[in-house]
């Protein structure tokens, strides 16, 4: 992290009481306020170099707060209309076997990333369990947790683009590399 960078983490730290308090009224939650506090924090980092004025920092800043607000409703809703829909049609149930031909690489590869990345993968993209939950569980902060689960859906991208080429870039819903000869899959 540059020094430039650095000073505007810093200076967003010293309204994080305000910030998240900020994001816990809108969202009714002090768990889902620091994960989201934390993610809005990582992408200052990435994007610090597209602000060029200072004092738009903040501004800026509380944009993006927004922004990100908006997409936890929306995947919220998303996720609750998928739920309704399994209820109450059960031919929309998911099937397990679908789901593991879907891309079996996925499980080969994350059980070679770093375990704590391959424990963060298997319990909150797998399993679907709420970060905060798998965070106390594993005795470590929210934020830690979602700078950890940050990094390890970078490294299984990473990975499974490596092992699986072109059906990685299309979200494996065609996944042929164990088909290929001589690929890493073979079989």
């Amino acid at each position: 992290m540059t020094a430039i960078e650095s000073g505007r983490v810093e200076a967003l730290l010293l309204s994080r009481a305000k910030l998240l308090s900020f994001l816990e009224r809108r969202l009714n939650s002090r768990e889902d306020a620091e994960d989201l506090l934390q993610t809005a924090l990582l992408k200052v980092v990435s994007r610090s170099a597209s602000l060029r004025s200072e004092e738009k920092l903040v501004p800026w800043f509380y944009r993006m707060l927004r922004n990100l607000i908006v997409d936890h409703y929306r995947q919220t809703a998303a996720s609750e209309r998928v739920k309704v829909a399994v209820q109450t049609d059960p031919a929309l149930e998911m099937d397990e076997e679908l789901f593991q031909a879907t891309c079996a690489c996925l499980h080969d590869v994350n059980a070679a990333l770093k375990p704590e990345y391959a424990e963060l993968i298997r319990r909150v993209e797998l399993g679907g369990k709420p970060l905060h939950q798998v965070a106390r569980h594993l005795g470590i902060t929210s934020n830690n947790a979602s700078v950890r689960l940050h990094r390890a859906r970078q490294a299984l991208r990473e990975a499974l683009q490596a092992t699986c080429g072109a059906c990685a870039e299309h979200h494996c819903l065609d996944c042929n590399c164990r088909k290929t000869s001589g690929g890493p899959h073979a079989g």
